[in-house]
């Protein structure tokens, strides 16, 4: 397979994850009315999904190690479906929310494996320019994803969002069993039991390098999600932007994302991918306290809001990409374990900065605070797990 068509692979395996987060989200209003209750009722949806995904790469990577890629891509994959039809005939809210965890867990398999399947195949630079071409996929879903979601309701009800959802984890069972090449053959699979699942995890546990990294990239997801999820209450309910100019708003942030994780694949051909990815991280956190600066004394209305949080996506474009591609870099023989680590935690943190952001008060100030936090512990963490070990003489 060229590579070429292997991203292309991996980003259809890859996209169903944003998916089935945000295809829905604008079908809020109308699950509320139907169900009768309150639209933070059906937030807590959302947040099921989230948790699910996270525990779902926590199982299905060690499994991977054990039985090849291929085998639990194909059954996470069609508990997603089997969850989606759940989902589109839910008779109340309680069955809705289960029944979305076990669809956000299903639904982590392909998240997980196809950054499983990358450490498989490439090493550092190359990995990291890899999961760089994914992000061009990962930035695009959820800029398609709530449109298409609209679309639907305007045409039908919520519930066939859920249909196309379970169309979609049917296309990820397909594609496991036709397309997807087996990357991890028989000898260098891990011997199952949850005894040496376990003893793998403390062996990640005790990297100092590999926590690190996966710490900033928990703490990335932070940066991302203190601007996703306060960005209606700023830039409309602040700033006063139409929500057709915030759709705008939006996707013009996309698109930075987008074009930055592609301009880092030019960046790791010419400089270690240690190198970009600790600049990136110094001028984030430059960035976010200049960010803080702005939001406390009010300047620059919204632009003083949007160019430091566009600077700060462009930030995210490189760190994402890169700080995975280094946490992995000498983890191939447990890679689906390694995956997992890295999934579970950036969805727990992109679950954890919401709640956070929404007690600091939903505002620029808020969303300049959690970010200028994280991209600070961020940078000393990075600092102190890509620092060379020491070298003892004999």
């Amino acid at each position: 397979m060229t590579r070429r068509r292997l991203v292309v692979l991996l980003g259809a395996l890859t996209a169903l994850g944003p998916f089935t987060v945000d295809m829905y989200l604008s079908a809020f209003p109308f699950i509320a009315t139907e169900f009768a209750i309150s639209e933070t009722a059906v937030q807590f949806t959302l947040t099921g999904t989230l948790l699910g995904f996270a525990a779902g790469q926590l199982v299905i990577g060690p499994l991977s190690d054990a039985m090849g890629r291929r085998r639990p891509l194909i059954v996470g994959s069609t508990l997603h479906v089997v969850a989606s039809l759940g989902c589109a005939v839910a008779p109340g809210i309680e069955a809705l929310a289960v029944l979305r965890v076990i669809q956000g867990f299903g639904g982590a398999a392909g998240a997980v494996l196809a950054m499983a399947v990358v450490r498989d195949l490439y090493d550092g630079d190359a990995a990291a320019a890899m999961l760089s071409r994914l992000m061009l996929v990962m930035g695009v879903a959820p800029i398609l994803a709530p449109s298409i979601g609209s679309l639907v309701v305007d045409v039908s009800t919520w519930r066939v969002i859920f249909v196309v959802l379970a169309a979609l984890g049917l296309t990820s069972v397909v594609l496991g069993m036709v397309a997807l090449p087996e990357t991890l053959p028989p000898g260098a699979r891990q011997k199952a039991g949850a005894r040496r699942v376990m003893r793998n995890y403390l062996s990640l546990g005790s990297d100092r390098a590999f926590v690190s990294m996966v710490l900033v990239c928990g703490l990335g997801r932070v940066v991302m999600f203190s601007y996703i999820s306060a960005s209606p209450f700023v830039l409309q309910g602040s700033f006063g932007l139409t929500p057709y100019q915030f759709g705008w708003a939006f996707a013009a942030g996309a698109v930075v994302l987008i074009a930055s994780s592609q301009l880092n694949v030019l960046f790791v051909r010419r400089w270690p991918t240690r190198t970009v990815l600790l600049t990136a991280l110094f001028l984030g956190a430059a960035v976010a306290v200049v960010f803080v600066v702005l939001a406390a004394t009010g300047s620059g209305g919204a632009t003083g809001f949007i160019v430091p949080v566009f600077l700060m996506l462009a930030v995210m474009g490189t760190v994402l990409p890169n700080a995975p591609a280094q946490a992995m870099a000498d983890k191939r023989a447990v890679a689906g374990t390694a995956a997992a680590v890295i999934g579970g935690v950036q969805f727990a943190c992109a679950a954890a900065a919401a709640p956070v952001v929404g007690l600091l008060g939903n505002d620029a100030l808020a969303v300049a605070s959690s970010m200028a936090f994280a991209a600070s512990v961020a940078v000393v963490l990075a600092v102190v797990g890509l620092r060379p070990r020491p070298t003892t003489s004999v």
